[in-house]
Order: C-alpha cells, then sequence, then structure tokens
C-alpha cells in the first residue's frame, strides 16, 4: 500500500466575507502549505476548487481548497481524487475542530464526522471516511446553539494569533506527514500542546 500524503485539501468557504472566520482554518493551512513550497493556489473550474501541484524530491503533491462551500466539499475533493487516482488513505483533510482548545493541533487517522459538515460530505463522497485528518483546535461557544454564528464569525486578534501558531507549528513537520510518518507527527503535536499556555480572550 502506498503510504504518506498525496493529496493536501483545506475545508473553508470560499470569498472574502469568510476568509479569515474560524471555519477556514483548513484554508489557512494548505495557503501555509503553498508558500513553504512557493506555489500558488488557482482556480480550476472543472474541480470547483483553487489547487496547485508540488513537484517535490521524493512526491508530487497536490494542495487543494474546495470553492464548494463547506457541506459540498466532497463535490470537489471526490472527483479529484478519482482523477488522479488518489486513494482515500493517500488524502489530508485540514479542518477547524470545535473538540480541541484553540490553537491546538492533531492529526488523525479515519474516524467520524464529530459533526463537521465538510468531513460528513467529504466521507459520503468518496464513499469511506479512511482519509488523514489535521484537526486545528478552534474551541467551542459553549454552546451548541452558538456553533453556527461561532465559526461563521472572525476570531478575536488572542485567538487568531494561537490558531496562526498552531498552523505553524504543524507546517514544521509537514514533510513527514507526505512521507507517512505520522506517528512522528502525533507525537510532535501532543509534545507542543503539552508544553504550550494558551490564554483565549474569546
Amino acid at each position: 500500500m502506498d503510504v504518506g500524503i498525496r493529496l493536501i485539501v483545506g475545508l473553508g468557504n470560499p470569498g472574502e466575507r469568510h476568509a479569515e472566520t474560524r471555519h477556514n482554518a483548513g484554508f489557512l493551512f494548505v495557503g501555509a502549505v503553498a508558500n513553504r513550497f512557493g506555489v500558488v493556489l488557482r482556480a480550476e473550474s472543472r474541480f470547483k476548487a483553487d489547487i496547485v501541484r508540488y513537484d517535490g524530491a521524493s512526491h508530487r503533491i497536490w494542495l487543494l481548497n474546495p470553492q464548494t462551500y463547506m457541506n459540498l466539499s466532497g463535490d470537489a475533493v471526490a472527483p479529484f481524487a478519482r482523477y488522479y487516482k488518489i486513494a482515500p488513505s493517500n488524502i489530508l483533510v485540514a479542518h477547524d475542530e470545535l473538540d480541541l482548545p484553540v490553537g491546538t493541533v492533531r492529526l488523525k487517522q479515519g474516524g467520524g464526522h464529530g459533526g463537521h459538515n465538510g468531513l460528513r460530505d467529504i466521507a459520503q463522497k468518496l464513499g469511506t471516511n479512511e482519509f488523514v485528518r489535521l484537526r486545528i483546535g478552534i474551541g467551542h461557544p459553549g454552546n451548541s446553539d452558538d456553533v453556527t454564528d461561532y465559526v461563521l464569525r472572525r476570531a478575536s486578534v488572542a485567538d487568531q494569533a494561537q490558531i496562526e501558531s498552531g498552523i505553524a507549528n504543524a507546517l514544521d513537520h509537514v514533510t513527514d506527514l507526505i512521507d507517512g510518518r505520522y506517528q512522528i507527527v502525533m507525537n510532535e503535536l501532543h509534545r507542543s500542546a503539552d508544553v504550550a499556555t494558551p490564554a483565549s480572550d474569546t
């Protein structure tokens, strides 16, 4: 079995008014990866996504941000993966995570969608949930009735700084991610969380 990541997907909503909302943490991560690799995402209408290819030393990697809105993320991911014959196990989906403290980042292989509509749609359209996830903590508003407004609202300055710090930390391990050294990444991200002392003002 081919081990490692061939497609990195960031989840978010398109358009300027969504650009700096909590729900777009996945877009932020993919943008950071593109900057690290020195490539630029460009609109590809047939896949309903912003896409770029990076030819690295060991692997060819695709970066993809769906432009379908969150609830239909699978409409971009599944056709692209099938066209390029990328197995679900070789896909990393970066997304915002309510159940993690702000700025905490975790790696997970497979599992349920946890109520995240983007993950839900991707799993449905791929026909499996066996893809890798990079969970970017955005914190929880405390009341489930407030979740929709919370994720679609811009984070406070302090929270945004913590989210970006978490993304930068994950970015330092992107080569290990691409090469399939998941346990190393899990250990490093866990250690980073242990030494961090976040202070949310949300």
